[in-house]
């Protein structure tokens, strides 16, 4: 660390200097640390606690896990994570900044964490319907994708709430599912011929009319309710969110979220590593991957990381060739280095005038 970096370093009041800080302790955040931690870095989680998926019963199509509870996926992380020597801190990153060679990371806390490369893994936020009682359910019977909860509902009586350029995609992805799908138009415009037709060919019910209300019954979904006082039985809704990538703490490195091209939310652009367009910034996860399910999160996480360490690594190397160089041209013009190179061109001769000039000094002098 350069003089410049230890006097703004202590500026501030720095709890930890390390290699990574990561924001975001869910599956993407935990699975860079495990890398970065396996890869003998040192690296600091800085988790808020609050996981996207902590209403679902369980993570599904994660292979080995399959079933497991949300929380006890990420505590079983945690432990690898720590028992490798990395740092897991419960408290909110409100802020990133850049200082020098270093990042900062402030935290809720009144915490600040600084290190040579930052990864961000915070996530998105499911903005669901403005319809009573849905949020309550979400992640239980109230659902969005087929991949993680649908076998969990198969040849149940299944609506689909239309609210997105993709609600038709994801009738016909629900219709694999179960013979019994309902599609509500709700607020959204009709669909187009073409998307009538393949409605109408697998069989899809379509309803027209605002759904104002869910019914449950012993404490489980059972059908939804008009504006016209229709009532139409399910037992399962899927729901189309607009997903919002939570990108607050990048502000200050001058990245924004930016709209998705399918038109479902906000997302932070990066490359295929996960490197953002801000040098020694990385995000993983849903925070750019908005479609990403958990198997997902937690590769690009490893990936992210490992693309961290390869730069961590080429930094290190480039500075050991520059003081390997430095000591060179250092020792080069020591006296012990000047002794030898007179021992080298003068060999044997003498030092002095009288070897100067061996036949006399010349005259006039």
């Amino acid at each position: 660390m350069t003089e410049t970096v230890k006097k703004n370093l202590a500026e501030v009041d720095v709890e930890v200097d390390v290699d990574v800080v990561i924001v975001g302790g869910g599956v993407a955040g935990l699975s860079g640390a495990l890398t970065l931690a396996r890869s003998r870095r040192s690296v600091l989680v800085v988790d808020s606690g609050e996981p996207r998926n902590a209403p679902a019963s369980g993570v599904h199509g994660f292979l080995s896990r399959d079933g497991v509870a949300p929380r006890e996926l990420l505590r079983a992380g945690s432990e690898e994570v720590t028992g490798y020597g990395g740092r897991i801190v419960p408290d909110r990153a409100v802020a990133a900044r850049r200082d020098g060679e270093r990042f900062i990371v402030d935290t809720a806390g009144g915490r600040s964490y600084t290190a040579r490369r930052l990864l961000v893994t915070t996530g998105l936020v499911d903005v669901l319907p403005d319809i009573p009682g849905l949020r309550e359910r979400w992640g239980r019977d109230v659902l969005h994708c087929p991949y993680c909860h649908g076998w969990e509902v198969r040849d149940e009586p299944i609506g689909v709430l239309a609210g997105g350029p993709r609600a038709v995609h994801q009738a016909l992805l629900f219709r694999q599912l179960s013979p019994e799908v309902t599609f509500f138009l709700h607020t959204a415009d009709d669909p187009g011929e073409e998307q009538w037709e393949q409605l109408a060919a697998r069989g899809i019910a379509v309803v027209d009319g605002e759904v104002v209300a869910l019914e449950v019954s012993d404490d489980r979904l059972s059908g939804v309710r008009l504006a016209s006082g229709q009532r139409v039985p399910v037992r399962a809704l899927a729901v189309g969110p607009r997903f919002e990538a939570r990108s607050g703490v990048l502000a200050g490195l001058g990245l924004t979220a930016v709209e998705h091209p399918w038109g479902v939310g906000s997302y932070v652009e990066s490359d295929a590593s996960g490197l953002t367009g801000a040098a020694g910034v990385w995000v993983a996860g849903n925070v750019t991957d908005l479609m990403g399910g958990v198997p997902a999160s937690a590769a690009s996480g490893m990936q992210a990381a490992a693309a961290i360490n390869a730069d961590l690594v080429a930094a290190d190397t480039d500075a050991a060739v520059a003081r390997r160089k430095a000591t060179r041209l250092a020792d080069t013009f020591s006296p012990a280095a000047e002794s030898a190179n007179c021992e080298r061109i003068l060999g044997d001769r003498a030092h002095g005038l009288d070897t100067l000039f061996p036949l006399g000094r010349p005259s006039g002098q």
